[in-house]
């Protein structure tokens, strides 16, 4: 469990996903608006340009006291002093990531089912991302929507804030809080919406 709480929104970036807009514009706007927590996760990304964009999204997003998280990448973790990573279910093993990460950066973890997050729980997440909940396109790869029975089996006991994620609008909050969720992980709700600072104000309303 992470030493301060973790903020309820955590936001996953994806430049292709923007409507055509920059990305450093679009997570500016977020981070006005009150993001505190950005996953940057530009998979397709090669190692030169993909330190080129922390660079210039990590001070937008540092700014207001923000977390900044990379996907997968232990070593620019690292290198450029992020506050942790996030990391695939079937990425480097979690036990094996705190031995190079150490215990003072954060660690989380993409899960898709009960067991899932039980066995990140278990090896040491400080948060858990679970999904996908609803129906969405960037997530048909890992089968049918979880649904929110599932989110609250997994949550049910469970002591590491969990995240849901997939298919999420803000009138889905109240329902995936009452479920025991920690918070909610959200990509195209935010990053395509016509109004960016209105869309996330949405979000935040409904979050503790």
């Amino acid at each position: 469990m992470p030493a301060t709480p973790l903020p309820r929104l955590y936001l996953l970036t994806d430049r292709h996903n923007t409507s055509q807009r920059p990305l450093a514009s679009v997570i500016s706007q977020t981070v006005d608006a009150g993001v505190r927590m950005v996953q940057i996760r530009e998979k397709d990304l090669e190692t030169r340009p993909l330190i080129d964009l922390v660079q210039e999204l990590m001070p937008l997003i540092k700014r207001d006291e923000g977390k900044v998280f990379i996907n997968d990448r232990i070593d620019l973790v690292i290198a450029l002093d992020a506050d942790g990573v996030h990391l695939r279910s079937d990425s480097l093993p979690l036990p094996l990531a705190r031995r190079l990460i150490g215990n003072k950066k954060l660690i989380g973890i993409s899960t898709h089912s009960v067991e899932e997050a039980r066995k990140a729980e278990r090896e040491g997440a400080d948060f858990i991302v679970l999904g996908p909940i609803f129906e969405t396109p960037s997530k048909r790869r890992y089968g049918q929507p979880l649904g929110l029975h599932t989110l609250e089996a997994a949550c049910r006991g469970s002591r590491v804030p969990i995240f849901a994620i997939g298919g999420l609008q803000p009138a889905h909050v109240p329902a995936v809080l009452a479920s025991g969720a920690y918070g909610v992980a959200v990509i195209s709700a935010i990053l395509q919406a016509p109004r960016i600072h209105d869309r996330t104000h949405e979000f935040l309303s409904q979050l503790p």
